[in-house]
């Protein structure tokens, strides 16, 4: 039998930021807390009646409809006291049927999209921007996102509460733009989801290769784009392919150490072949257009990453991807990649000049490369290079791959 426990917090996950969407449309971004504080209230509801009376048939329902109840009574009450928010509550129409909170379907669906531009607002920085996408489009508690950010509850509690006073203080609108500005407001949107993504598929995370949760979350989110017709656009579908395509091979980056698999050690039959076939349907809708993204070149990299067999057809297209990536956008980890796939095409001696010719920041995935070009050829520098990896390694699970490297070369 399912215990409620396990229930409410799987329900928690899944429910709690379309909640808190629906609420603070409803009465006000400037609301966000109350908001978030009647649906925590919710929840602790649901885990002192189900322990004792079971879990409701449709426990997501239950949640809606006490929700609803408790935010139509805390706006009432507040009403009545005319207190701190008397000037919003006096504003507001007597509750009836058609201004409580929409938890319909649609009504969740806009209520998210909503709050997915309001959060990426470009008056709040980057890193509140993931913050808050964590915690109020995600549902990630405080303690998650401050371990995620090497950080603590009171740094992040400070941080998010500096970006909600910013949207109250430039009055930011808890709706979705006009149409002839979504365009322009949606690069901000698909940004703050890839970085999302990358927060799990690249964790910082002490310990953690990948943070799972936070892969399928901004997944969920880009898909919800892709189902409203105004943010449909070819940068859209690029993005969400994107990440179906990362997404497919996740159970096999990962093995049981918590340690990264590489690409060429992954095992094919972990590969979701669905999610793979969800991509390529998404990448052909993002050939449309005339406008080429960084997220159509990484897209197109990572569907050459879903073709298993080492071709030179598959290696020659993921070189060219790069070099016309870094081009558009610059960064040592796609310069990293780039040689890799430069030494699939041109041998591993032309890639380490390469590689030479060039100045990295301090990083184990460079050393890592460095000993793979040159352990054939001089298994003192790739024992040094991984050696030095083992330093900079961030996770135990890292260093027991790379460990078992070293041990290899010995051999």
């Amino acid at each position: 039998m399912r215990r409620a426990g396990d229930a409410i917090r799987e329900l928690y996950r899944a429910e709690f930021s379309k909640m808190v969407a629906v609420i603070a449309r409803r009465f006000g971004l400037a609301h966000m807390e109350i908001a978030e504080d009647i649906v925590g209230e919710t929840f602790l509801t649901a885990a002192e009646k189900w322990e004792t009376e079971g879990i409701p048939p449709n426990p997501a329902a239950w949640l809606y409809v006490v929700a609803k109840q408790k935010a139509i009574a805390h706006f009432r009450r507040a009403k009545r006291h005319k207190n701190k928010i008397a000037e919003l509550a006096l504003s507001q129409p007597e509750m009836t049927s058609d201004t409580e909170p929409d938890f319909s379907a649609p009504g969740i669906r806009d209520s998210q999209l909503a709050m997915i531009f309001a959060v990426c607002n470009p008056v709040i920085q980057s890193e509140a921007q993931i913050g808050l996408a964590l915690r109020i489009l995600c549902g990630f508690g405080i303690d998650e996102i401050a371990e995620a950010f090497f950080s603590n509850k009171e740094t992040i509690n400070k941080r998010l509460f500096r970006a909600k006073e910013k949207l109250r203080a430039e009055n930011v609108v808890l709706e979705l733009p006009p149409a002839a500005e979504i365009a322009v407001r949606l690069e901000s949107v698909l940004r703050v989801i890839y970085l999302l993504f990358n927060e799990g598929y690249y964790s910082r995370t002490q310990n953690v290769t990948l943070r799972r949760d936070f892969c399928y979350e901004a997944l969920r989110l880009g898909t919800a784009l892709c189902e409203y017709a105004p943010t449909r656009l070819p940068q859209t579908y690029a993005l969400v392919a994107l990440m179906c395509f990362h997404a497919s091979r996740i159970d096999a980056r990962e093995n049981h150490s918590n340690a990264l698999v590489l690409y060429q050690e992954q095992d094919v039959s972990l590969w979701d072949r669905g999610l793979i076939a969800q991509g390529s349907h998404f990448l052909s809708l993002a050939a449309t257009g005339e406008q080429l993204t960084t997220y159509h070149l990484e897209a197109g990299i990572a569907y050459w990453h879903c073709v298993r067999d080492d071709t030179q057809e598959k290696w020659r297209s993921i070189l060219d991807h790069y070099d016309r990536l870094l081009k558009l956008q610059y960064s040592p980890g796609a310069e990293l990649n780039r040689i890799y796939a430069f030494s699939q095409v041109h041998g591993k001696t032309q890639a380490l000049a390469q590689l030479e010719s060039l100045r990295f920041p301090e990083d184990r995935f460079y050393y890592i490369l460095v000993a793979e070009l040159c352990e054939n050829v001089d298994k003192p520098r790739a024992r040094a290079s991984l050696e030095k990896a083992l330093e900079l390694a961030r996770t135990e699970g890292e260093k027991h791959e790379i460990r078992k490297k070293i041990t290899a070369l010995q051999n």
